[in-house]
């Protein structure tokens, strides 16, 4: 569990399964969710609620995540967001390119929960 109350965390994955198991797993370690099935919906999310978190999946309708991310670190939020990528792009040079991107960790699909949670927490240094 986290340490801090409700944490915010934006959550974006065009796969509905995915992203409600994402949610369920996450609220109940704590954080506090919001969801969002395409790139652009999670922009705007991220520009009305700035959360101190965001999972993004990769490959994503209307704006892919590496575009999310490009756009939240434009953003002063201070301290700035944990960005984790996760997709189901498997070549080496995918996590290079997220991390360009500005996120923080990238995993390749399916990534365990418990990876991502300790990579959100700050618990793990990618």
């Amino acid at each position: 569990m986290l340490t801090h109350p409700a944490a915010r965390l934006l959550i974006a994955d065009d796969d509905a399964d995915l992203l409600a198991a994402y949610a369920l797993y996450f609220s109940a370690h704590g954080f506090d969710i919001r969801t969002a099935r395409d790139g652009l919906a999670a922009l705007a999310e991220y520009y009305a609620w700035h959360p101190s978190a965001a999972l993004l999946d990769v490959e994503m309708p209307r704006l892919d995540g590496r575009a999310v991310a490009r756009r939240i670190r434009c953003v002063a939020d201070r301290p700035a967001p944990t960005l984790v990528a996760v997709s189901g792009l498997e070549r080496a040079e995918e996590e290079s390119e997220s991390l360009r991107a500005g996120f923080n960790h990238h995993f390749v699909k399916p990534a365990p929960m418990p990876v991502i949670l300790a990579a959100l927490t700050g618990r793990i240094r990618h």
